[in-house]
């Protein structure tokens, strides 16, 4: 086959392919009765009826009378003496096993005896620190005030939620893996 009978015969083609599409796109206005009746018999129905609305709630009515009340915004809510006078050292150099929460450190054993004893604790970060009474640990200021072969007892400051500070007692006590 030449190049020209390709074409012809393409043109052919084509030509048939339009003229079967183009049957159905040519109507005229008997052709489709059907939908017009529908459409007809559509529109004179008649609409549904419409949801009936809600009915609205009465609310009681409150006046907001604050004049003889401390305002909550104020710095009244803080202590101006500060609680029982305890709070944290601002000044005081933080020690690295402050950077930790307490529930993260574990005790691994203690060194010595008597009053030398002296905990090991691994931090989160697999280190592995000496521990002796005052020293600091956890994020609450949390103090060491002593240690035994299994366990370190510390105190920590916390917020007691009106300015001032309170003494919590906690402790690590030694794993047994």
């Amino acid at each position: 086959m030449n190049m020209t009978t390709y074409k012809r015969l393409s043109c052919l083609a084509l030509v048939l392919l339009l003229a079967g599409c183009g049957r159905g796109i040519t109507s005229t206005p008997g052709e489709a009765p059907n939908l017009k009746s529908f459409v007809a018999e559509v529109r004179a129905r008649p609409a549904p009826p419409l949801d009936p609305l809600p009915v609205m709630q009465q609310f009681e009515t409150f006046e907001y009378a604050a004049q003889g009340m401390r305002d909550p915004f104020s710095d009244a809510w803080t202590n101006p003496e500060g609680g029982n006078g305890l709070r944290p050292d601002p000044n005081r150099r933080k020690e690295p096993l402050e950077a930790f929460p307490l529930d993260s450190l574990d005790m691994l054993g203690s060194i010595g005896k008597g009053p030398g004893l002296v905990a090991l604790v691994m931090a989160p970060d697999k280190v592995t620190y000496r521990v002796r009474p005052g020293v600091y640990l956890g994020q609450s200021d949390g103090r060491v005030t002593g240690v035994s072969e299994d366990r370190i007892d510390l105190i920590e400051l916390v917020p007691d939620g009106a300015g001032g500070w309170l003494e919590r007692p906690a402790a690590i006590a030694l794993d047994d893996q």
